[in-house]
């Protein structure tokens, strides 16, 4: 890898031409990004077309909801993402927090679907993959593979998925249904944590040339499709909540970690909001905080590592939280016993409390550390904070299990429920947090460089880039020729604008 970015350039006319047929032969039409930062701007037919189409199933219609305004019912579109706005008696902070819901998205139920879709396609319609021949393998925490294989299975192509073996059952159970064939599934060994074991069988598997490793961690495509995509819909969430408060102010956004591709919309809100970026990781695994490692159970924040594609020097704050709080809210929240405690010694109102199902365990994390941050800033009633869920508590049945198991192996009473409730919301305090300077995101930044440029082969100048904000920036400025080049190949398809 000797240079970094994005290519726009046309590789192969051929293998793009090839790939616009066939997917002309498949009714397959690819939506810009433009398309889906707007969906409401996409004409009125394309939208009705979309109305009888299950979002739960691999039809081409199901690109054209690969964004964050698909309504509740997933059927229509919401003029606002779906989010939450926790009530103070829940977070115990004055500042209001808003979560923006992953779960809406077709297929998967999960954000991660657009990170899949902008790793791949820029590949495709520059000649660069060829849905006929080549296989895409997904080298993933669990969401991301799941969105790939999702993308492969309407292209056309096959999508092998790479992940480690102590993921969650609900993501083996999905992935089995989806996948061409049972070798399709990698299993890696180890857990959330066990990122390079992923790299390492993505290395070997690489040796096919047949193979083309979309590594979200490394893939621009992943942050572009974030700062085009999620960074609007986070602002219009931003801009209703101030129709009600006009003297809302966003002062935070905050992601885990991840591959990094969603704090991409950090750089989005930072530039037009003024917000800081808050970037999470699990205490128990503490590389961006002290260079540490370990292992922990908030799935689908992959570490050890700092992603390519972080931008790391405009990151403000890192927080760090435990997979015991995560765990312990998920059974909470997601239990009659959790959720009879919540409305009744709480008062939490039911219809929220219901909603709380719609938050798997990194959204949870994002919330703890959102409530983290709130505490660390002393924040008041006009300070926003804003976040998002990736998933939904419906992979996490078994982990959930699992945790029951090993914590409450009398059963999970009114008693442990308070506990949980006193213990990990009231007794939030801000722990693992660092307010970032300079030379602390130059540790965190030259941190990335035995994974990326020791392991991975990036080259020393091209790593060194990324330092400075002119390489975002001109990053970002290939956008409007990537949507250009997808128009194209519609063109080529057959499809009229």
């Amino acid at each position: 890898m000797d240079g970094l970015g994005i290519e726009t350039t046309i590789a192969d006319a051929r293998t793009r031409d090839r790939a616009a047929g066939r997917l002309a032969r498949a009714g397959v039409r690819l939506p810009t990004f433009a398309e889906l930062a707007a969906p409401r701007d996409v004409t009125s037919t394309r939208v009705r077309d979309l109305c009888p189409v299950d979002p739960d199933l691999p039809d081409p219609a199901n690109l054209f909801r690969v964004h964050w305004h698909n309504d509740r019912d997933r059927g229509g579109l919401a003029a606002v993402p779906v989010h939450l706005v926790f009530p103070p008696a829940l977070t115990r902070v004055g500042a209001p927090i808003a979560m923006a819901l992953g779960c809406f998205f077709p297929m998967i139920g999960a954000h991660k679907l657009l990170a899949a879709y902008g790793c791949l396609i820029p590949r495709l319609v520059t000649g660069r993959f060829d849905p006929e021949l080549d296989k895409a393998i997904w080298p993933s925490t669990g969401n991301y593979c799941r969105g790939g294989v999702a993308i492969s299975r309407i292209l056309g192509c096959r999508g092998v998925a790479v992940l480690p073996e102590g993921m969650s059952e609900e993501r083996f159970d999905w992935l089995r249904r989806w996948v061409g064939r049972p070798e399709d599934i990698v299993r890696t060994p180890g857990s959330e944590s066990n990122v390079k074991e992923i790299y390492d069988k993505c290395a070997e598997l690489a040796r096919d040339p047949a193979n083309v490793v979309l590594n979200q961690f490394a893939e621009f495509g992943n942050y572009l499709a974030h700062w085009a995509c999620t960074g609007p819909a986070l602002a219009r969430i931003v801009a209703a909540m101030r129709t009600a408060q006009p003297d809302l102010r966003l002062v935070a956004f905050v992601a885990a970690s991840g591959s990094a591709g969603t704090l991409a919309a950090g750089d989005y809100l930072k530039e037009r909001l003024g917000a800081g970026i808050v970037a999470v990781e699990a205490s128990e695994c503490p590389t961006l905080l002290r260079n540490g490692f370990g292992g922990h159970n908030i799935q689908g924040i992959g570490d050890k590592h700092v992603p390519l594609i972080h931008n790391v020097m405009n990151t403000d704050l890192v927080v760090g939280v435990s997979d015991a709080s995560t765990g312990a809210l998920d059974l909470l929240f997601n239990s009659d016993t959790g959720l009879s405690y919540l409305t009744g010694r709480r008062r939490i109102d039911p219809a929220f409390a219901t909603d709380l199902k719609l938050i798997g365990l990194s959204g949870i994390a994002n919330l703890i550390a959102a409530i983290k941050i709130a505490k660390r800033l002393d924040l008041g009633e006009n300070d926003l904070i804003l976040t998002v869920a990736t998933d939904s508590a419906a992979l996490y049945a078994s982990e959930r299990r699992k945790f029951l198991i090993s914590n409450y192996s009398d059963g999970f009473d009114q008693v442990n429920a308070g506990e949980v409730f006193g213990r990990h919301l009231l007794g939030i305090a801000d722990n693992d947090v660092l307010e970032l300077t300079h030379h602390e995101r130059s540790r965190i930044f030259n941190l990335g460089y035995y994974t990326w440029v020791e392991q991975q082969g990036v080259a020393l100048d091209a790593f060194e880039q990324r330092r400075r904000q002119g390489f975002w920036v001109g990053l970002r400025q290939a956008l409007p020729a990537l949507d250009a080049l997808i128009a194209e190949f519609n063109a080529r398809a057959g499809f009229e604008e």
